[in-house]
C-alpha cells in the first residue's frame, strides 16, 4: 500500500469506527424478501470504506452535538450503481456536514440488489429505503425528531432508490401494520439516476432489474414516470458534463415535478463529472450551501 493510501486509510478510520459503534440493524425482526445466505457471500469494506455484499441492512445516526438540534433529519442513500456502497464519501461526510447545521442524519446500508440472497432482487432496496423512514418516524420523539419534517437525500443509484422511495412510498413493500407514513417530507439527488429509459445508467437498471427486464419494469422504476402532486418537495443537484448519469436524469425529474407542481428548484454545475461527494473540485460554488438555503426557506430548519 502506498503511504498516500496509508495516510488515506489512517484519516477514515475514527468515523468507520464510530459508525461501526452506533450502527442498529434495520429490522428488528426477520428481514423481508431474504433467503438463507450463502458461505461465500459476505460483507466486505475496503481501504475508502466502500461496501459490498450487504446482507443484513444497517442504520447509523448521526446526532448534533447536544442543544443544537433543530428537529430536523435526513436519510442517506449512498451510491455505487446498486452494486457498492460509498458509505464514507456519500455517507459519514455528508452526514457530518447535516450535524454542522442542527440535522440529525442517519446513513443507511442498504442490500444491493442479489439473486443470491433475495426472492425478488428489484424491490429489496426499496423495502430497506421504506424501513429506515418508517423506523425515524416512529422513533421520531426519542431522538428529539420533528416527525413532519424526515426527508432523505441519495446519490447517483442512491438518488434512484431515493426517488424510488420519494414516489413510491403509497405502495408498501414492507410490513406496515401501524399506518405510519413513509412519505418523506422533503428529497436532496445528487447525480440522480431516475430514467430507466434513453438516459439511463446501464449497470444501475442491469443489477436492479435484470439485463432483459419487462417494460412493467421498465416503467415502473423510471421514477420521472411516478411524480404525482404528493412527490415530496425536491431540490436536484447535478454536473452538465457528467459522463456516467447524464444530466437529463435529473432535468426530466425537474420537469415532471413542475407539471405535478411540486415545489423543486435545479442547479447544474458547469463541470464537476459524476460522483464527487461534497465538494465539486470544478466549482468554487458549495452544494451543500444551497441545500442548507432551500431547507431553511422551505421551513425545515426553523
Amino acid at each position: 500500500m502506498s503511504p498516500f493510501r496509508m495516510l488515506a486509510v489512517a484519516l477514515l478510520l475514527p468515523c468507520f469506527a464510530l459508525a461501526q459503534q452506533n450502527a442498529m440493524p434495520l429490522y428488528p425482526g426477520a428481514i423481508p424478501d431474504a433467503k438463507p445466505v450463502p458461505a461465500y457471500y459476505i460483507e466486505k469494506t475496503d481501504s475508502l470504506l466502500s461496501v459490498t455484499n450487504v446482507s443484513i441492512p444497517t442504520l447509523i445516526p448521526f446526532f448534533p452535538e447536544k442543544g443544537t438540534a433543530n428537529g430536523a433529519a435526513v436519510i442517506i442513500f449512498p451510491g455505487g450503481a446498486y452494486q457498492h456502497l460509498a458509505m464514507n464519501k456519500e455517507g459519514y461526510k455528508v452526514a457530518q456536514e447535516f450535524n454542522k447545521i442542527g440535522v440529525t442524519a442517519f446513513v443507511l446500508k442498504y442490500r444491493l440488489p442479489s439473486d443470491d440472497i433475495m426472492i425478488d432482487k428489484t424491490i429489496a432496496p426499496l423495502q430497506d429505503a421504506q424501513q429506515a423512514v418508517l423506523t425515524v418516524r416512529q422513533h421520531a420523539i426519542e431522538w428529539g425528531i420533528n416527525p413532519a419534517k424526515i426527508g432523505i437525500i441519495g446519490f447517483s443509484a442512491g438518488g434512484h432508490l431515493a426517488s424510488t422511495e420519494g414516489t413510491h412510498f403509497d405502495r408498501p413493500v414492507i410490513d406496515d401494520k401501524d399506518h405510519v407514513s413513509l412519505r418523506p417530507d422533503f428529497m436532496i439527488l445528487l447525480y440522480p439516476v431516475i430514467s430507466f429509459g434513453q438516459y439511463a445508467h446501464a449497470g444501475s437498471r442491469a443489477n436492479l432489474i435484470g439485463k432483459n427486464p419487462t417494460r412493467d419494469l421498465l416503467e415502473l422504476y423510471s421514477n420521472e414516470k411516478q411524480v404525482s402532486s404528493d412527490t415530496p418537495p425536491t431540490l436536484l443537484i447535478h454536473a452538465a458534463d457528467d459522463g456516467s448519469v447524464p444530466v437529463q436524469n435529473s432535468e426530466l425529474f425537474f420537469d415532471a415535478l413542475r407539471k405535478a407542481k411540486v415545489k423543486t428548484e435545479m442547479h447544474i454545475f458547469e463541470e464537476g463529472g459524476h460522483g464527487f461527494g461534497l465538494n465539486n473540485p470544478k466549482s468554487k460554488n458549495k452544494w451543500f450551501d444551497w441545500a442548507m438555503n432551500w431547507l431553511d426557506e422551505n421551513g425545515f430548519l426553523n
